[in-house]
């Protein structure tokens, strides 16, 4: 069960971040030559479908670390702060509310 809602968030990470990161591809270089691009005075010397892949996948990792940081704070405090040791197993200080 814990594995399939790790999946599951994952997915709430990962999906709208690829529709995102597509989204942005095509909105930057709509605008952009990926030929006159340079970083730190220097050309990139890369084709222009390594610089679309490259700039895909920055745009891909930048979108989902925000949507992480979404998906965290949206955490209720009783997913934060619930024990993660069975019942039966738990130490005399783990026996509050928090952790049932």
């Amino acid at each position: 069960m814990k594995n399939t809602m790790r999946f599951q968030r994952m997915m709430w990470i990962a999906w709208p971040a690829f529709l995102v990161a597509g989204l942005l591809e095509i909105m930057v270089f709509a605008c952009v030559d990926p030929e006159d691009l340079h970083w730190f005075g220097g050309t990139l010397n890369l084709s222009r479908q390594g610089i679309y892949s490259l700039a895909f996948f920055a745009f891909w990792v930048l979108a989902m670390v925000s949507s992480a940081l979404t998906t965290l704070l949206s955490a209720s405090p009783f997913e934060i702060n619930r024990c993660p040791v069975p019942k039966g197993e738990r130490p005399a200080d783990c026996s509050r509310d928090k952790c049932c």
